[in-house]
């Protein structure tokens, strides 16, 4: 054989078939990582109040666990949603428009952690995680995953299914999580948006395929999220918990399954 062919598996695949089969075993590269979403409407947009005791319970649990932070972006994303709808924008540039606000969030969350490891980072920084956990940081980064202009096109509209959400989500698989934890303004997951209507009934555990079937007129996770949690490797989980009820944060990271857990399934 020459030197310069490469015998492999892919070498003459298109690589559009069923190369590999389902029953790979990924390596799990940083499982200890707790990844928490700061929710941007639900926690950010509250301000002080409700940001305040959230850090100060990050900044004791730091001592003990790995902590990643992604930011939700909250109305004002929603704003910029509207004006790109209204202009007639295509997913796409809504993806990427829409990624502005939740680095913003990341950056104020990183300035007020700043005396305490805070550490503002960008994808391109992801590989860095080792050394900033080693020195004792809290890496900050923004919640939207990095499709941008190469979101895919909705279902319905135009607002781009992966949002924050979506990348936090992702960012737990990526690590080999087991779990990811969303930091909201709710003691986990509803029949219906509790805000809206006082006769909804609180589900504290239940299967992402479950959830799907249900078709909820109102989910407080992106609904694209069950779809990742059905093909994950690792992120089995997500905790649902209220940021606005004291040490409910500590609570969850000590492993109590307070909320609400989806699983896969």
């Amino acid at each position: 054989m020459s030197r310069l062919k490469i015998s492999n598996v892919l070498g003459e695949s298109s690589l559009t078939g069923p190369v590999f089969s389902d029953d790979y075993k990924p390596l799990a590269l940083m499982p200890s990582t707790k990844v928490l979403k700061i929710g941007g409407q639900s926690i950010m947009d509250r301000g002080k109040a409700a940001v305040f005791p959230i850090l100060k319970d990050i900044v004791v649990l730091k001592e003990k666990h790995n902590l990643l932070l992604g930011c939700g972006g909250g109305t004002r994303a929603r704003h910029i949603y509207t004006i790109a709808s209204d202009l007639e924008l295509p997913t796409g540039i809504l993806a990427h428009l829409g990624g502005y606000v939740p680095r913003q969030n990341a950056r104020m969350l990183q300035m007020l952690l700043a005396d305490h490891g805070g550490i503002f980072i960008l994808y391109d920084d992801f590989e860095k995680l080792p050394l900033y956990f080693k020195l004792g940081c809290i890496p900050i980064m923004t919640g939207m995953p990095p499709f941008g202009y190469w979101e895919k096109p909705t279902e319905n509209g135009r607002i781009p299914q992966n949002r924050t959400d979506a990348g936090v989500f992702l960012t737990a698989e990526a690590l080999g999580c087991k779990r990811a934890y969303f930091v909201k303004d709710e003691n986990g997951l509803y029949t219906d948006d509790p805000k809206k209507n006082k006769n909804t009934k609180h589900i504290p555990r239940i299967s992402a395929q479950e959830l799907i079937q249900m078709d909820l007129p109102d989910l407080i996770v992106e609904r694209v999220v069950l779809d990742h949690m059905v093909r994950a490797k690792f992120c089995h989980e997500i905790q649902i918990i209220n940021g606005l009820d004291p040490l409910m944060l500590t609570r969850a990271l000590d492993g109590e399954d307070v909320g609400t857990i989806i699983y896969k399934g």
